[in-house]
């Protein structure tokens, strides 16, 4: 099944979208540089299958399916090929009723199957159009990944502008915490000029076309590795709008009408039968079991190419990227399907329970629900940052504990959205649970009427 549009804006970063509707269980809603002789050995950099890999069948079936999602850099009045701006490995494992996205940088400098040189990763979907290779772009792109991260890559899907804003549309928006307020005087408009970008902190609404524009911003400290973190935090967002407005029997419905309508926004291999299955498959996910992972700064290295023009890049760490390649296949710790305890224990994620609010008590009284949960909670205290005015309670990953994070705030009652990944404080916590003021809800009146122990604080 195949579907193209008529040419869009520039620089589309809209790919990981796909990623998030196939685990949520909507994906059916849905000038190259060579630097020569760059490299000696090209498979002393490659890194490896691991032990068992295999190529999966035709069918969906039962094991694992790699899907490879793209979003390519369309311009107006512009004729293809087309790089892609965006690239997601999104690993899905029936078996263990897990999921997993990669989202792996653009300018990833590495090696091309069947070319004797590197390029940024990027390039190769440019690469296969323009060299009429087997398949075309996204046959080369998917080659790439498979050949430099070691996994087989079974499917690929590619959206462009349109899709992604028809797909945020359909149900309804959605709800996304900024962190920090983006101005963004340089955010490029649908021709060659711009138009400035302007997003307060805070819970926003976003309707498709903001939520683009929200993830395809670069006008933060961290640039792409940030945008790559704020594209994770919407897909939470998406699946959390999708599964608890119980959306999905509506949209199985008329996943044949919705391809139809997204029809010149969409290419893919897939059939309509074997989207239809990934809707199923993603229906049962839990928020614990997906874990979303990145080729980030502890992946990579600055490097500046003896090309000319010299290009900055990244140059992959191929150790820490094989690690990140064995945890998207190993979800939580290695210890699929284990228990909640297990599971926990194989995080040993160190918890500690703040009071972002003016109730006396609050932190304190919450803990022993927490720990009668089967969580270790290292300390207590007021917020971090001082502030008793949270609205709602955050969980704050500092040090990538997805199943910890996911546990707490399902014990609690809070929406995925509800966590986010922050740096460390350097403090030796992993993750921050801050009540906030909507903890003062039936839950939090029932634990007021607990007394304090006698040696216990009152944050």
């Amino acid at each position: 099944m195949s579907f193209s549009r008529p040419r869009s804006s520039s620089r589309l970063l809209v790919a990981w979208l796909a990623g998030s509707l196939a685990l949520c269980g909507i994906a059916a809603c849905v000038v190259f540089n060579l630097a020569r002789d760059a490299i000696r050995d090209i498979d002393a950099f490659r890194i490896q299958p691991p032990a068992g890999a295999a190529v999966r069948p035709a069918d969906l079936g039962p094991g694992r399916i790699n899907i490879l999602v793209l979003g390519i850099d369309e311009r107006v009045n512009e004729r293809g090929p087309w790089r892609t701006d965006t690239l997601i490995l999104v690993t899905l494992d029936p078996a263990t009723q897990s999921a997993g996205l990669l989202s792996i940088p653009r300018d990833l400098w590495v090696p091309l199957p069947g070319f004797d040189s590197e390029t940024r990763i990027n390039t190769a979907h440019f690469i296969g159009d323009a060299e009429d290779y087997p398949g075309g772009g996204p046959a080369l792109a998917m080659a790439a990944v498979q050949y430099n991260l070691g996994l087989p890559v079974d499917y690929y899907i590619r959206l462009n502008f349109s899709a992604f804003e028809k797909l945020i549309d359909l149900i309804g928006g959605i709800d996304v915490y900024v962190e920090q307020t983006i101005d963004d005087p340089l955010y490029p408009d649908s021709g060659i000029g711009y138009e400035p970008l302007h997003i307060d902190a805070g819970w926003q609404h976003m309707d498709g076309r903001l939520a683009l524009k929200y993830a395809r911003t670069r006008h933060t400290e961290a640039g792409d590795f940030e945008r790559a973190r704020r594209q994770q935090q919407i897909i939470l967002a998406v699946q959390d709008k999708v599964t608890r407005s119980e959306m999905l029997p509506a949209l199985i419905g008329q996943a044949g009408a919705l391809v139809e309508t997204l029809g010149e926004s969409f290419k893919t291999d897939l059939t309509l039968d074997q989207l239809i299955g990934l809707i199923n498959f993603g229906a049962r996910l839990k928020l614990e079991n997906i874990q979303m992972l990145s080729i980030g700064p502890s992946a990579t290295l600055p490097y500046t190419t003896p090309t000319d023009p010299p290009q900055n890049v990244l140059v992959p760490v191929r150790e820490e990227v094989r690690k990140l390649r064995d945890q998207l296949l190993n979800p939580v710790a290695g210890l699929p399907g284990a228990g909640n305890a297990a599971r926990l224990a194989a995080e040993a994620a160190t918890v500690r329970i703040e009071n972002g609010t003016q109730t006396l008590g609050l932190a304190a009284r919450t803990q022993p629900l927490l720990a009668g949960l089967g969580f270790s909670i290292a300390s207590i205290g007021d917020a971090y940052d001082g502030s008793q005015a949270y609205a709602q309670t955050v969980i704050l990953d500092h040090s990538n504990k997805p199943f910890t994070a996911a546990k707490l705030a399902a014990a609690l009652d809070l929406p995925p959205t509800a966590i986010r990944s922050m740096a460390s404080l350097g403090d030796g916590v992993d993750v921050r649970v801050v009540l906030g003021s909507d903890f003062a809800s039936a839950l939090a009146r029932q634990l007021m009427q607990t007394p304090l122990p006698a040696s216990t604080p009152a944050p």
